[in-house]
C-alpha cells in the first residue's frame, strides 16, 4: 500500500501524533540500542519512521541516546524523566508535554514490518470513545505497544509509576480498553529482539 493509497483510503478524522518508543535498554542484545541494530541494511528505527510517517501528521520518537541520529528521523526526540531505563511508560510520560492532538498511535522500535494501515484500523476503533486505548492482535499475542490512545490519559502516568508500576498491559487493565484484529497482517508484527532475529530477516 503506498503513501496516497493509505490517504485515499483513510476517512476524515482528528490529527494524530505518532510516538516511537526506542529508549529501552537493550537488555535482550547486550545493552545495545535497539533502534540502532541494522536490519536489510538500516536501522530498525529508520524502517519503523519510514512506515509510521505517512500515518500520522506529527512523528516523536523517545529515545535515551543516539539523540542526533533520531532527531533525524523525526519532527521531535523525548528521553525519559526518569533514570534507569523505567520502561515504555516512562517513554510515554515523558512525551506527553510535546503531544499537541488529541490522539496518540504509538509504536515500538523493533518492528520494521508494522502495518501501512495501522493507524487508521485503530483509529477507527477509538474515534468517538473518549478515554479508551486500542491495540492491535496478530491473531497469536496482542501487541500492546502497537496502540492508539486519547493522549490525556497520559496525564495518569505521573502518579502509576511513582507507585512502582511498570507494566503496559497492567495500566491498560484499568482502562477502557479495545483489542483490534490484525491477523490478517500476522507477520507484519515481527519482533526483532535478538540478534538471530536479525540474521534470519
Amino acid at each position: 500500500m503506498s503513501e496516497s493509497d493509505l490517504k485515499q483510503n483513510s476517512p476524515a478524522m482528528q490529527p494524530i501524533t505518532g510516538l516511537i518508543l526506542a529508549g529501552g535498554a537493550g537488555r535482550r542484545i547486550g545493552g545495545q540500542d535497539k533502534g540502532m541494530l541494522k536490519w536489510r541494511g538500516q536501522p530498525l528505527a529508520a524502517h519503523v519512521a519510514a512506515r509510521l510517517r505517512p500515518q500520522v501528521d506529527k512523528l516523536i520518537i523517545s529515545c535515551n541516546r543516539n539523540q542526533a541520529y533520531y532527531a533525524t528521523l523525526a519532527d521531535d526526540i523525548v528521553s525519559d524523566t526518569r533514570p534507569y531505563y523505567q520502561g515504555p511508560l516512562a517513554g510515554l510520560e515523558s512525551a506527553r508535554n510535546h503531544i499537541e492532538t488529541d490522539l496518540l498511535l504509538i509504536a515500538p522500535c523493533d518492528a520494521p514490518m508494522l502495518p501501512l494501515d495501522l493507524c487508521r484500523r485503530l483509529q477507527i476503533a477509538v474515534r468517538n470513545m473518549p478515554n479508551r486505548i486500542c491495540y492491535a492482535h496478530d491473531g497469536n499475542r496482542p501487541q500492546y505497544l502497537c496502540a492508539m490512545m486519547w493522549a490525556a490519559l497520559l496525564e495518569q502516568l505521573p502518579d502509576y509509576l511513582d507507585a512502582g508500576h511498570r507494566a503496559v498491559h497492567q495500566w491498560y487493565s484499568g482502562q477502557d480498553t479495545h483489542v483490534v484484529d490484525f491477523s490478517d497482517q500476522a507477520a507484519a508484527f515481527i519482533n526483532c529482539n535478538s540478534r538471530l532475529d536479525l540474521e534470519d530477516a
